[in-house]
């Protein structure tokens, strides 16, 4: 069988991964250190999404200055996840996160799937 390993992809106009909801966010809260996640803590508005989030356009206000735990490049290091595993890591990862917020058959979940295939 020729398994065809997957390369992780963000997609535009998501934004699943800016729901901080602490509640929904215990197992990303413990790999925090005390510093990173009492900056976190400070990052989640009343609604539980990020108060940097635009919902509008579904975009980061500080994207090229996010904490290192807002980049998805960084999950290996929070989560001890070796590199030749990080991109199934983080697919998993998101795809939980899409499902949980948006749902399995969402066109969200369709975009995202889609940008995770190998090009032809």
């Amino acid at each position: 069988m020729n398994h065809v390993q997957q390369h992780w992809h963000c997609i535009s106009h998501c934004g699943a991964c800016c729901r901080l909801c602490p509640e929904e966010r215990q197992e990303a809260l413990q790999a925090l250190t005390d510093i990173q996640r009492a900056r976190y803590l400070s990052m989640v508005g009343e609604d539980g999404w990020c108060i940097h989030y635009d919902s509008g356009g579904r975009r980061c206000r500080i994207y090229e200055d996010r904490p290192e735990f807002c980049d998805v490049k960084q999950l290996g290091a929070l989560f001890a996840v070796p590199d030749s595993e990080l991109d199934a890591f983080a697919i998993s990862c998101c795809r939980q996160q899409i499902r949980s917020l948006y749902g399995g058959r969402s066109l969200v979940m369709r975009r995202f799937n889609r940008a995770q295939r190998p090009p032809s």
